[in-house]
C-alpha cells in the first residue's frame, strides 16, 4: 500500500472509532474479516461476530479518540502504531498501542490489535 492511502485510510477508518457508530465502523471490515484484540485474544471471525461487539464497545466508549502516530506499508496491508484518548468517568487516559491490518478490495480482511491495557482495566475497576 502506498504511504498516501495508508494515511488517508487511517484518517476515515480511525474516526470512525469515535461517536458510537458501529454500522460507519464495520462498513471498513470484510463480511468475513478477522478482529483480535486485547479482550479478544483468540479472535473473532466474520460480521456476526465482530460487528455486536463493536456495538458493545462504541457503546461504552462513545468519545474516545484514535490518532495515527506512525505506519509501516506491508505486503498485505500495513502497521499503524496510534495514540488513544480514552475518557474514563472524569479522567482521561493516554494508551499507545499497534494495529496489524491486512487489507483486500479496500476492507479490513485482518485487524490484530495490541496494546497493554493494565492502567485502563485498573482505572475502569477502581471506578465501580
Amino acid at each position: 500500500m502506498e504511504m498516501k492511502d495508508i494515511i488517508t485510510f487511517c484518517q476515515n477508518w480511525l474516526t470512525s472509532w469515535t461517536g458510537n457508530n458501529p454500522e460507519k465502523l464495520i462498513s471498513f471490515y470484510s463480511k468475513t474479516a478477522y478482529y483480535q484484540d486485547p479482550a479478544n485474544p483468540k479472535g473473532l471471525k466474520g460480521y456476526d461476530d465482530i460487528f455486536p461487539y463493536f456495538k458493545k464497545l462504541l457503546a461504552a466508549n462513545p468519545k474516545w479518540k484514535w490518532q495515527m502516530t506512525e505506519a509501516y506499508s506491508t505486503e498485505k496491508g500495513f502497521v499503524l502504531k496510534w495514540k488513544a484518548t480514552i475518557p474514563v468517568k472524569s479522567e482521561e487516559i493516554i494508551e499507545y498501542g499497534m494495529d496489524i491490518l491486512e487489507l483486500e478490495d479496500d476492507l479490513i480482511i485482518r485487524n490484530e490489535v495490541y496494546f497493554d491495557r493494565t492502567e485502563l482495566l485498573s482505572l475502569l475497576k477502581s471506578k465501580k
